[in-house]
């Protein structure tokens, strides 16, 4: 059977020392071999003679430092780790353009010698040359199903692993150290598994990320959200209100910022919510805010924050429940996790129990400073509303009704203050992937102590204690923004062999 050979054949290469440049030569050898599959599929689902097998390939961009460079080590990324060559196969150069820009930045200015970028040996996957999540199954006849499977190239499980991410990787003899976390191919994999989950398109998520496992902590973001968006005459208040150019819903409903345009809403609403509904607030520079309720449970967790790892997000937290293990405290009170109990299982393939999840000061201080912004409380009176301390995660939703005495004695052994069912992934996945990390939680019920959750006191605590903690979350949010993401990228996320990429 012939083979169709796109424009750009594999290893066709050029090198930049403008990174601008090296980013725009990424995108052109992306849209050509993408535009290549969709045009012979259009073909295919037009009932056009098949015209062999089709295949086009990732680009990638590499760099071989030839001698050790001084570098400025107080960054956390932006430099490897020695002599040798370095690469990594990119794709979706349209959601990533200002991120590979920052990073081939980094590089030229890290190690003085030039980018290169061609195109890999990595076919990529009829499936992930549309962007937008078609079903491509669903645009043929049944016929040509089977067609399309013998021409094009599918999605290839064994190359959407996480071994770098891991720490496992093992450079095969003769070839390149990783440049990134991520291979193209995995990246693509978890842009479709993010639309699918959160109903959004993936151009629409910021770089700062709240997970939350009640809808009612959403529905006050879009509240606050839509509040923001409208017109006002106050210029103080519309100055804040313009630090968000929109609110954007499941489904691609766009609510544009009336302090900044006269824009028209867009897109439709949707009436029936995916499994994990994402909102966001909108800034240029990708630098705002994402809500996404993860619902309930570990295996939720680490779900979402697997394929939200892949935008590179610079931070994200975890607002939710929790029981309060402590007799002293009171529903409605905060806990700043400072250290986790990893009773949920669902990582421990991956990441090691062994591992220790460190809390991340900058992060910390913000979750601090956040509160006692909302609260109007500062220092010893601040404890009178918020603890820090252990927080156990636990994938047994009907722990209150375990062993009594063993649960006691390991929340004892813990120093443990407070247990739910999904922080400990949210950090635990943070830690493994390099994003910034952070627990607030509020004490909803005391089931040690004969406060157990009930229908009528829930929903009283819910409607006095949410509005409060979303907005600690919201404010957390801003105040690592500001602070700088020079300041917020930690060292402690980084190994002594670390590929170069944030």
């Amino acid at each position: 059977m012939s083979q169709a050979i796109p424009p750009t054949a594999p290893h066709q290469a050029k090198t930049f020392t403008d990174a601008r440049k090296a980013t725009a030569y990424v995108e052109e050898l992306y849209q050509t071999n993408t535009g290549f599959l969709r045009d012979h599929f259009q073909r295919l689902a037009k009932g056009e003679a098949q015209q062999g097998h089709v295949s086009a390939y990732y680009p990638y961009a590499a760099i071989t430092p030839t001698k050790p460079t001084q570098i400025d080590t107080r960054l956390a990324f932006g430099f490897v780790s020695g002599p040798g060559r370095y690469s990594t196969t990119l794709t979706r150069p349209d959601l990533f353009r200002n991120y590979l820009t920052e990073q081939f930045t980094q590089l030229l200015n890290n190690h003085q010698v030039p980018i290169e970028v061609g195109v890999s040996n990595i076919p990529i996957p009829i499936h992930f040359a549309f962007g937008d999540g078609v079903h491509v199954e669903g645009g043929l006849e049944s016929s040509r199903v089977s067609l399309m499977r013998q021409m094009f190239d599918l999605p290839d499980l064994s190359v959407m692993d996480d071994a770098i991410a891991n720490g496992t990787y093992i450079v095969p003899p003769g070839g390149d150290e990783p440049l990134a976390l991520f291979t193209a191919p995995r990246v693509d994999y978890s842009l479709h598994r993010l639309q699918h989950y959160t109903g959004c398109d993936p151009k629409f998520f910021q770089n700062f990320v709240i997970f939350t496992n009640y809808q009612f902590y959403v529905d006050e973001f879009v509240r606050l959200g839509t509040e923001m968006m409208q017109k006002t005459d106050d210029l103080r208040e519309a100055a804040t209100r313009a630090q968000y150019t929109s609110l954007v819903e499941p489904g691609g409903y766009v609510l544009p910022n009336a302090n900044l345009s006269d824009a028209k809403p867009s897109g439709t609403k949707q009436t029936r919510l995916p499994q994990m509904p994402a909102y966001h607030l909108t800034r240029e520079d990708k630098n705002g805010i994402t809500i996404v309720n993860i619902g309930v449970g570990p295996s939720n967790a680490r779900t979402i924050s697997d394929h939200i790892a892949v935008i590179r997000p610079h931070g994200w937290i975890m607002l939710g429940h929790c029981a309060g293990l402590r007799e002293a405290q009171k529903l409605g009170d905060y806990v700043l996790a400072h250290g986790y109990v990893r009773d949920d299982h669902v990582l421990d393939d991956d990441l090691p129990l062994w591992v220790p999840v460190p809390a991340l000061a900058e992060v910390q201080r913000a979750l601090q400073n956040a509160v006692a912004h909302i609260t109007d409380l500062e220092g010893y009176d601040l404890k009178s509303v918020m603890r820090t301390g252990t927080v156990v995660t636990t994938d047994n939703r009907n722990w209150e009704i375990g062993g009594y005495a063993k649960l006691v004695e390991r929340f004892n052994q813990s120093r443990a203050i407070a247990l739910d069912m999904e922080s400990a992934v949210i950090a635990a996945n943070g830690f493994r992937y390099r994003v910034p990390y952070g627990t607030l939680l509020c004490v909803s019920d005391r089931p040690l102590h004969g406060e157990i959750k009930l229908p009528g006191m829930a929903n009283l605590f819910y409607r006095q204690q949410i509005d409060q903690h979303l907005h600690i979350g919201i404010k957390t949010m801003e105040l690592l923004r500001e602070t700088g993401l020079e300041n917020l990228h930690s060292r402690k996320l980084r190994s002594f062999s670390e590929p170069a990429f944030q």
